[in-house]
């Protein structure tokens, strides 16, 4: 969703109103695009040389279908679906393919439109440089050239949907490991999770795949930056519970990500992370003892509740290393500003669905906010965006993958 800057230490702004115009711009140009789709549809089996009957049964098999795939898409993304491991086969037979078709289906019009826009531009042309067609000059198609051309036709149809569909099953479940080395003036191993999204496309098997992962790492630092549920607190407990699995040296630290502000109690959230002993830290810090001497962990509060970058270091000595956890990374530049070396955050999944062109990268994240993924560096200081290990709106991933990092602080 779009960024949002921070003004000072204390932020008012509540992005609601843009959430929302987002949101019916996504529902709007799927309902569209699930017209288009039928009516080309229809179209094409109106025009084909099978019997009436055929052609009815055909077209009414295939409005019912898409109206159920796209029924049951729109009540994943904007209905809580508070089911905990559901079985594997309701999973590929029934969420996946819904959420597919739901993001693919937009690509898919919006490829047909634009074929359909270059066909009717090239017939233009014809037209334009050989003058008018009378219906004797029409040259007759070579029947393997037509055949050929009906293959890539359907090649090219079914591009978006395959597109999708890795993106969903494969590219969004590759997560990879990052590391980077950063000055620090203390000598740890971080470890930092951020965006996971627990829910029925981030089930309970698959974050302990990613906890086993960070066990193996033996991190000093273990941080998670916000978004822990999709769309239900359903979900909270055992994605806490997993991530309670690592014993980091120093502990385990979380703050708030704006979909628990979306979905939970902030008594209830606090009291699940204090049940699994994670400390959370909503506008606050706390000073750690390591070998080569003190160093702090802050953290402050999403901007749909009330972030204070000034109680969050209230207190603390600025000569002391900290590291800051904020789920959105607007906050870099006052952080910086108060001389804070490492911020860590996340949000904006890398842009989940993102095209790289040369010397540019497109996405909604690289389109509305200066910090989309990675490392930036201001006035000596730092601050790394975390790609997140899950996916909202869509389980799709698109060259964007999942990512654990592992920072080497010096």
């Amino acid at each position: 969703m779009p960024a949002l800057p921070y003004l000072g230490g204390h932020t008012m702004i509540i992005p609601g109103v843009k959430f929302a115009t987002l949101r019916l711009g996504i529902l709007t140009a799927a309902v569209l695009a699930q017209i288009y789709l039928f009516l080309r549809l229809r179209q094409a089996v109106r025009g084909s040389r099978r019997s009436e009957p055929w052609k009815s049964r055909v077209i009414d098999a295939a409005g019912a279908a898409i109206v159920f795939l796209f029924v049951i898409n729109g009540y994943i993304l904007f209905r809580p679906i508070p089911w905990v491991d559901p079985p594997a086969a309701i999973e590929v037979a029934l969420f996946y393919p819904a959420a597919v078709w739901g993001l693919g289906s937009i690509f898919l019009a919006l490829l047909l439109v634009l074929v359909q826009l270059l066909v009717g531009l090239g017939r233009v042309a014809v037209r334009l440089g050989r003058g008018p067609v009378t219906r004797g000059s029409a040259i007759a198609m070579n029947p393997a050239r037509r055949r050929f051309l009906q293959a890539g036709v359907s090649g090219l149809i079914a591009g978006p949907l395959v597109l999708t569909g890795y993106g969903a099953t494969y590219a969004a479940k590759d997560y990879e490991v990052c590391e980077l080395s950063l000055p620090f003036g203390r000598s740890l191993r971080v470890v930092q999770l951020s965006d996971i999204h627990a829910g029925i496309f981030m089930t309970g098997g698959e974050m302990r795949r990613i906890v086993d992962q960070v066990v193996a790492l033996r991190p000093d630092l273990f941080l998670l930056t916000g978004d822990y549920i999709s769309n239900s607190m359903k979900f909270l407990p055992g994605c806490v519970e997993e991530m309670a699995r690592v014993q980091a040296r120093y502990g385990t630290f979380a703050i708030m990500g704006n979909h628990e502000h979306w979905y939970g109690e902030l008594s209830e959230i606090l009291a699940i992370f204090r049940q699994h002993r994670i400390t959370f830290l909503l506008n606050a810090h706390q000073v750690i003892q390591g070998d080569q001497g003190f160093f702090a962990v802050a953290g402050i509060d999403d901007l749909f509740g009330h972030p204070s970058l000034s109680d969050a270091l209230n207190g603390l000595d600025g000569a002391m290393p900290t590291i800051l956890l904020s789920h959105r990374p607007e906050i870099f530049p006052q952080a910086a500003g108060q001389g804070i070396p490492l911020t860590l955050a996340g949000h904006y999944h890398g842009g989940q669905i993102k095209l790289s062109l040369p010397g540019v990268d497109l996405s909604l994240a690289h389109l509305t906010t200066p910090y989309p993924e990675g490392l930036y560096r201001l006035k000596g200081c730092h601050l790394y965006v975390n790609r997140g290990i899950g996916t909202t709106f869509t389980p799709v991933r698109l060259n964007a993958r999942p990512e654990v990092t592992v920072f080497h602080l010096t």
